[in-house]
């Protein structure tokens, strides 16, 4: 049995590094999708069902990550659009990640584990916070073991904000940074899962590591060469191609676009007389976004073989 870190760094292979984001706030679709559903979260739900759709016929992606923060913000239909859509992720055959970033201690550690690992809210790679220590992910990572699903998990490592200078980047007294105590926490982790995968070309527990960081990613790649990232920052956020790519070396990760890709609609320029007179459909955006997702696949490629060559 494989567990799903390894399908979706095989996805990776096959496919190209790009994660699409469905990370989908009702302000990303324009008033004439909106005013065609009952709901924000209805509207929502339709758009993803078909961006799903249209980003596994086009073999453009390798996954899907959803972060759950657009659908609580809902409410109880959100929710149910974020569930929802979990369901069509997966139906898809792309490994999904449920952008949850949960880390808490003892029995809410693993309330929260069964609540995402099993259930209405079950998916295959979920993203964890250790900054309670690092007993907190233990109730996640069990799910790791191929009795449980052989579920994955990735770790926070070196986020893709301006704040990550606030904590991550601070230096302790035996002169490494936070990170980098975290890392050393990530690799002791992952040791203990040699026994239960020992064919297997990566760890069931990645990290997650932005690609806004160019001085970083180099020597993050080099420290952590056996462990599969999970690359923000790309795209909206202002990450380059060139310093993703230096992420996909050994290992390898895939790369997150959200808005750009879910929000591709409100650029393209085929799309402006529809933008203007208020006409656009489902279709129009959904098309987009795919466009987008294309050529951001395309674009990594490109940046990906540069840098090996």
């Amino acid at each position: 049995m494989k567990h799903k870190m390894q399908i979706l760094q095989e996805s990776a292979d096959v496919l190209g590094p790009l994660c699409v984001g469905l990370d989908t706030d009702p302000s990303y679709l324009p008033p004439s999708v909106l005013s065609g559903f009952r709901s924000p979260a209805q509207a929502v739900l339709a758009y993803n069902k078909e961006l799903i759709k249209g980003i596994a016929q086009s073999k453009s992606a390798c996954c899907f990550k959803i972060q759950i923060a657009y659908y609580e913000a809902m409410g109880l239909e959100g929710l149910a659009a974020y569930a929802e859509t979990l369901k069509a992720a997966r139906k898809s055959g792309l490994p999904v990640i449920s952008d949850v970033k949960r880390g808490d201690i003892a029995a809410t550690a693993d309330a929260y584990a069964r609540a995402h690992f099993s259930g209405d809210f079950e998916t295959d790679i979920i993203t964890v916070n250790p900054y309670m220590g690092f007993d907190t992910l233990l109730p996640f990572t069990e799910y790791c073991s191929p009795s449980k699903g052989g579920k994955g998990v990735f770790v926070l490592l070196r986020t893709s904000n301006p704040g990550t200078a606030d904590i991550e980047q601070k230096e302790l007294k035996s002169g490494k940074r936070v990170l980098d105590a975290v890392g050393d926490g990530l690799l002791s982790l992952c040791g203990e899962w040699k026994k239960d995968y020992p064919e297997e070309t990566c760890f069931p527990i990645g990290a997650v590591v932005g690609c806004t960081g160019e001085s970083d990613a180099k020597c993050l790649r080099k420290t952590y060469p056996d462990i599969f990232f999970l690359i923000p920052g790309y795209g909206a956020q202002g990450g380059a191609a060139r310093i993703a790519a230096a992420l996909l070396e050994n290992a390898g990760g895939t790369v997150n676009s959200s808005r750009a890709i879910l929000c591709a609609w409100k650029k393209d320029e085929n799309l402006e007389r529809q933008r203007n007179d208020g006409t656009l459909g489902l279709d129009d955006i959904v098309k987009s976004a795919v466009y987008v997702a294309e050529i951001s696949k395309k674009d990594l490629l490109e940046a990906k073989a540069d840098f090996l060559h």
